[in-house]
């Protein structure tokens, strides 16, 4: 495999032979997930350390342009220097049948994390991320249940089934062990950004330079904004962040939060890691 062994030995073969800004590499970790989970605001926070780099739009090379082989990912990263660490991020990974084994043909010792958030407010995000784009579709209760009289959850419905964590690590499970993930809880990467984020840095390996000196909480929407380091004014992730969301029938939320109870239980033990969602 071309992974990153194949990196590792041309650096050391030939260290005099790298351009100055670098050169491309494989990624050594990915953000595999999930939509709506916060995975843009992780990737933005972990930019700030100076070991990392990331490419900015998501590759979705292991979903949707495999066949374009390993050398057009590699175009994709940005150049890396000695010591640096490249990693990308594309939140469908998570749930695409066959990017487990896609990814572990590239390299078996990827590290992978995950950000996950309450499903339900999680669903409720991907609703509103949809209407924001096309306000005549079906209300949000159309879409998540078969039928009003019932209330049988509509497990093919995209924002439904994305949140059903526990169905989708188990195809993960088959190709790697549980210690090259690390999961963050989009809930606390919001209200406690410095912690998920020391813990990220932890597992990735890297010193602990991203600290709560870089982040100032915008109190209107709730949302951490950064401060990249020798720079005085934060800066805050786009107007989009924060939407408000659509009200939704109590009502709605219960059947939903019943219908999720047992999966995330599962999750839970399966990550070792209680989220807390209600």
């Amino acid at each position: 495999s071309h992974s990153s062994e194949y990196n590792e030995y041309r650096l050391q073969q030939h260290p005099l032979s790298l351009e100055a800004n670098g050169t491309k590499s494989l990624p050594q970790a990915i953000i595999i997930g999930v939509k709506k989970g916060g995975t843009r605001a992780l990737l933005e926070f972990l930019r700030l350390h100076p070991k990392i780099r990331a490419p900015g739009p998501e590759p979705h090379f292991f979903d949707k342009n495999y066949d374009r082989g390993l050398d057009w990912y590699r175009e994709q990263m940005p150049p890396t220097t000695v010591g640096q660490m490249t990693i990308e991020k594309t939140p469908s990974y998570l749930i695409t049948r066959d990017v487990p084994r896609r990814i572990f043909e590239m390299s078996k010792n990827i590290k992978l994390i995950v950000v996950v958030r309450d499903p339900v407010t999680r669903a409720i995000s991907d609703y509103t991320q949809a209407i924001s784009k096309r306000p005549d579709i079906k209300s949000f209760e159309q879409f998540a249940f078969l039928d009003n009289k019932t209330r049988l959850v509509d497990t093919s419905w995209g924002a439904i089934k994305i949140g059903v964590y526990a169905k989708h690590f188990e195809k993960w499970l088959q190709y790697f062990p549980m210690e090259q993930f690390h999961f963050v809880s989009g809930e606390e990467l919001i209200t406690n950004p410095a912690q998920e984020v020391a813990n990220v840095q932890k597992f990735l390996g890297l010193d602990r330079l991203i600290t709560k000196r870089n982040f100032h909480l915008n109190g209107s929407k709730g949302f951490p904004c950064l401060r990249k380091f020798g720079s005085g004014k934060p800066h805050c992730l786009n107007k989009s962040k924060g939407r408000p969301h659509p009200r939704i029938d109590p009502d709605i939320i219960e059947r939903l939060r019943d219908f999720y109870k047992p999966f995330n239980a599962k999750f839970y033990q399966m990550c070792g890691r209680d989220f807390g969602w209600q």
